[in-house]
């Protein structure tokens, strides 16, 4: 029978302070640790070694070709694993990091090819969760760190649903409480003229592009149609694949203003109402005949905050099919939108 792995709570000073140095000392020794970021938690490895990051690789039975973000503590240190550093890096970490932002850069020679699935660039981002930051900084390396869920999956937000995909691959993970922004960082790339978005997240177009002064629009719309660069291989960023960020049941997207009319689109769907379970935001159906309806917010940083738990909720529970009510346009929802699209990709 395998152990399950002892999980360490952060809440105090001195919790805090054991736990960083029992997960370093773990990823010295070229261990997995599952740890806490403010995106949503990471299976993380020292990124400078190959064979400790294999084992990310083989822990999540993770495609060799879908590359790792590598996780730094401050700007020195993402310099160093970068081969170039231009001013629009400069000023885009002086805006954003600490924060949800990956700028993907040029690598340099000490980043192991296994982390970049053999390109010739890699993704960099400072996290701002004080756990996170604390364990690089008493490591003194930076760290690949994928989300800690088997591949394809749902990212956990919650220190329960690490314990849900991955108790039997991982000896410690941290209990660093939900998740601040609960969807995975927007990705930049740098190494791309002119540059573009990778993978959308809660730092949208719109503020990039304040701070750069380069228009993002139309790089944005070619990489969310699978452009050259993103079936090209070896991939750039994590994020890109078809299908991704999904949950075991079925998910769909629907409209709905009535519950006449969501009634009339899963019976167009062949979609049973007693393992269905319905998310919505705005139109709130009866749920009688359902087999759960979850209210999640409006607003879409509460909506990010909130989604990956209410969908690992609907697996919990046994759903069949989750319908979930189309988020609102705009772009602070292009994040979202990109996640549910994947998790309903078939």
């Amino acid at each position: 029978m395998t152990a399950l792995p002892e999980v360490l709570e952060i809440h105090t000073p001195a919790l805090f302070a054991a736990a960083v140095a029992r997960a370093a000392a773990r990823l010295r020794a070229g261990d997995l640790v599952a740890l806490p970021t403010e995106t949503v938690y990471g299976l993380a490895a020292n990124a400078l070694d190959p064979a400790a990051v294999a084992r990310i690789f083989e822990a999540k039975e993770r495609p060799a070709h879908n590359p790792i973000i590598v996780h730094v503590a401050d700007v020195a240190m993402a310099r160093a694993c970068a081969a170039a550093w231009p001013p629009m890096a400069a000023r885009l970490a002086a805006a954003f990091w600490p924060g949800p932002l990956t700028l993907v850069l040029p690598k340099a020679t000490v980043i192991p090819g296994i982390v970049t699935a053999g390109g010739d660039t890699v993704g960099l981002r400072w996290p701002s969760h004080p756990f996170m930051q604390a364990v690089i900084r008493e490591c003194g390396f930076p760290l690949a760190a994928p989300s800690a869920n088997r591949a394809n999956q749902l990212s956990p937000t919650r220190v329960g649903h690490v314990l849900a995909s991955l108790s039997d691959r991982v000896k410690l993970i941290v209990d660093g409480g939900p998740c601040q922004v609960g969807i995975e960082s927007t990705v930049l790339d740098l190494a791309y003229q002119p540059p573009r978005i990778l993978r959308p997240g809660m730092i949208h177009a719109a503020s990039l592009e304040a701070v750069m002064g380069v228009s993002l629009g139309s790089q944005f719309a070619q990489a969310d149609s699978a452009d050259e660069g993103m079936t090209r291989w070896p991939l750039r960023s994590p994020g890109q694949l078809p299908r991704h960020y999904a949950p075991r049941a079925r998910l769909r997207l629907v409209t709905w203003a009535t519950d006449a009319e969501l009634h009339a689109v899963l019976n167009r769907l062949g979609v049973e109402k007693a393992t269905t379970w319905v998310v919505a935001h705005s139109h709130i159906p009866n749920d009688d005949g359902f087999a759960g309806v979850s209210v999640v917010p409006r607003d879409a940083e509460a909506f990010a905050r909130a989604l990956y738990a209410e969908l690992h909720r609907c697996d919990a529970e046994g759903a069949a099919t989750i319908v979930v009510e189309t988020p609102p346009a705009g772009p602070e929802w292009q994040g979202i939108a990109d996640r549910l699209h994947r998790a309903a990709a078939p």
